[in-house]
């Protein structure tokens, strides 16, 4: 797949992101959850991310957003996983080998930024292998202990618990919004 990206985002009547030519930005449906799930589990073999069922992405559908090619296929993902009023993870952003380069990881997690301010969240984070990404998304790295949330849902119960490497990124979006203004 080719992709031509314009850097330029708008809204079209459906309220779905176009991206560019190659893929639209839209929420998660119900039917998305198997090709969800495979996106990750392609990075989950390669223990660049944790392993999500169908099961599990269906009963969380309404946090995912999906990037999908003229073709109907996911290409991108990604998911805002809510801890508190307050707080919230950027999840399971995966973005499909044959579109890597193209803009979709970084307009995933756009997406989920602006999810997560419509739900009133201004301080999100991520747990990531990938640093630089985060990085240049004006993310600053952060101890996980800051999440105590997160580590007593999830990490206690992680197969990874005792052999983490994932580094915890944060970001305030009210702080943006005020610093972009």
């Amino acid at each position: 797949m080719s992709c031509r990206l314009a850097w330029r985002f708008w809204k079209t009547p459906s309220d779905e992101r176009r991206v560019s030519v190659a893929a639209t930005i839209r929420r998660g449906r119900p039917e998305d959850a198997e090709a969800i799930a495979g996106l990750i589990a392609d990075f989950a073999d390669e223990s660049l991310m944790l392993r999500r069922t169908p099961q599990m992405v269906e009963l969380a559908i309404d946090d995912y957003l999906v990037a999908v090619d003229p073709r109907g296929r996911i290409v991108a993902c990604g998911a805002l996983k809510e801890y508190s009023p307050s707080v919230a993870e950027i999840a399971a952003i995966a973005v499909s080998r044959e579109v890597h380069g193209c803009g979709l990881g970084r307009a995933i997690v756009d997406a989920v930024e602006s999810l997560a301010v419509k739900r009133g969240i201004y301080d999100v984070f991520a747990l990531t292998l990938q640093p630089a990404f985060f990085a240049a998304l004006d993310y600053q790295r952060v101890d996980r202990a800051r999440y105590p949330e997160k580590i007593g849902r999830d990490c206690l119960g992680c197969i990874r618990r005792f052999a983490c490497n994932e580094i915890c990124f944060a970001k305030n979006l009210h702080a943006e919004a005020r610093a972009a203004a």
